[in-house]
C-alpha cells in the first residue's frame, strides 16, 4: 500500500466516500505523492528500473509533429496580423519537446521569432528542470503557473494531452436516478460504490430513459471551467487556442476512466501515486463553451486529419529524401503511428478556437 493510499483510506473513513473527480486530482498533484508532482510523468514517470516512462505522446514519437504545430502558430500569428509582441504559451508542456521542435521550425520566419514571448505553464518541479535542460536559452522562456499570470498582448496557446488530465465525474444510472461514483472502501479494499447525490437529468443525452441499469455517463465541469477561461483570455486579448486530445466529440455513455503504467493498462484503484490517471475529453461541451464566450470555434478533427492537412506527408517525404532506408522507414512508421486510424489518428481529436471569431475561420488544420 503507498503511502497516498493510507491517506486516502483516512479521508474516505473521515468524510465517506470520495467523488473520482477529488480522487483523481489528490492521486495526481498531492504535493507530496502525486504523479505529476513527484515523477517524470509526461513520457513517463521514469525511473532506474523504467527509464522509458509509462507512456509516450505525440511529440516524442516524431519531431514532425512539433513542426506542424508551429507551422500552425506561425500562420494562425499571420492571420492575426503579424502583432510585433505576442504570448506563445504552452499549457502542460511535458518534457519540452513540442516546444524545442516548435521553435526550431519558426526560425524560418524571423518576424515571428521576434515577436513571440514564450511561456509555459507548468506546476511541476521535475517537468519545469527537464524543459529547462532541453530548451534553448535564447529563447528568454518565462515559466509560470497558470494562464492568469499572463501579460495582456494577442495570445497563441497550444496544448497536448492536457484535457485528459483534468478530473471528470461519474454517473451511474440507479432505477430512474442518476447517482455519482465515487471511491469507497468495501471489505477493506477500495472499490468503486455510489453517492447519494444526483445529476440533473438535463445534463444527459435524450436518450438516457432507454439505457439500462448500471449505465454510465462523464462529465467534466473541472474542463469546461479550464476551456471557459482560456477562451476568457483569448476573447480579451485576441489570438487562438490548439487543444489536441484523445477523445469524442459527441457526448454518450460508458467508462473511460483509466489508468497506465509501464505501457499497460492499469487498475485505477491500485498503485496509487504511482500510475498516469486520464479519461477521455468529450470535446462537444467544450467547444459549446468556447463559443459561448464570444470565441470562433470551428469543427474539430480527428488528429489524422488535422496533422495531414497541415502537410504531413510533405514534410515526412522532404526529411526522407535522400536519406537512408532506415530513416525513410522510421518517418513512415512515425507518420502511420501519428495519422493512421490503426495509430493515434482517429482516437485523438484536435479543437480549436480563436477570437475575433473571423479568426477561426482562417485557422489552419480545420478545413
Amino acid at each position: 500500500m503507498t503511502p497516498l493510499e493510507q491517506e486516502i483510506r483516512q479521508r474516505i473513513a473521515t468524510d465517506g466516500p470520495m467523488p473520482l473527480a477529488e480522487y483523481m486530482v489528490i492521486c495526481l498533484t498531492h504535493p507530496e505523492f502525486g504523479y505529476y508532482t513527484t515523477g517524470h510523468p509526461v513520457g513517463g514517470k521514469a525511473s532506474g528500473e523504467n527509464p522509458a516512462g509509462d507512456f509516450i505522446t505525440s511529440p516524442e514519437i516524431s519531431q514532425m509533429f512539433g513542426e506542424l504545430i508551429g507551422v500552425w502558430c506561425m500562420e494562425a500569428w499571420q492571420a492575426l496580423g503579424s502583432p510585433l509582441d505576442f504570448n506563445l504559451v504552452e499549457i502542460g508542456p511535458g518534457r519540452g519537446t513540442l516546444m524545442k521542435d516548435l521553435l526550431q521550425v519558426t526560425q524560418v520566419l524571423p518576424d515571428f521569432v521576434a515577436a513571440k514571448h514564450v511561456h509555459l505553464v507548468e506546476v511541476s518541479p521535475t517537468l519545469r528542470k527537464a524543459q529547462k535542460n532541453i530548451l534553448p536559452t535564447q529563447a528568454n522562456i518565462k515559466w509560470i503557473g497558470d494562464i492568469d499570470d499572463l501579460p495582456n498582448r494577442p495570445t497563441l496557446i497550444i496544448a497536448n494531452e492536457l484535457l485528459d488530465a483534468l478530473p471528470f465525474r461519474q454517473w451511474c444510472k440507479h432505477g430512474t436516478d442518476w447517482l455519482e461514483r465515487a471511491v469507497g472502501v468495501v471489505e477493506e479494499k477500495l472499490t468503486f460504490v455510489l453517492r447519494p447525490n444526483r445529476l440533473e437529468l438535463s445534463e444527459l443525452p435524450p436518450d438516457h430513459l432507454a439505457q439500462p441499469e448500471g449505465t454510465l455517463f462523464e462529465t467534466a465541469p473541472a474542463r469546461e471551467a479550464f476551456v471557459a477561461r482560456t477562451a476568457d483570455l483569448i476573447k480579451s486579448n485576441t489570438g487562438a487556442a490548439l487543444f489536441i486530445d484523445y477523445g469524442h466529440l459527441k457526448s454518450g455513455y460508458g467508462d473511460t476512466f483509466q489508468a497506465v503504467r509501464d505501457h499497460e493498462h492499469a487498475d485505477p484503484l491500485q498503485q496509487l501515486g504511482n500510475t498516469d490517471l486520464t479519461s477521455h475529453v468529450d470535446f462537444g461541451p467544450l467547444c459549446a463553451v468556447a463559443n459561448s464566450t464570444g470565441c470562433g470555434v470551428p469543427q474539430p478533427v480527428a488528429q489524422g486529419q488535422f496533422l495531414l492537412s497541415m502537410g504531413l506527408l510533405e514534410l515526412a517525404g522532404r526529411m526522407g529524401t535522400g536519406r537512408p532506408a532506415d530513416v525513410q522507414s522510421n518517418l513512415q512508421q512515425a507518420v502511420e503511428r501519428l495519422a493512421s486510424p490503426q495509430g493515434m489518428g482517429d482516437l485523438f481529436k484536435v479543437m480549436g478556437f480563436a477570437a475575433p471569431t473571423g479568426l477561426s475561420e482562417r485557422l489552419s488544420g480545420f478545413s
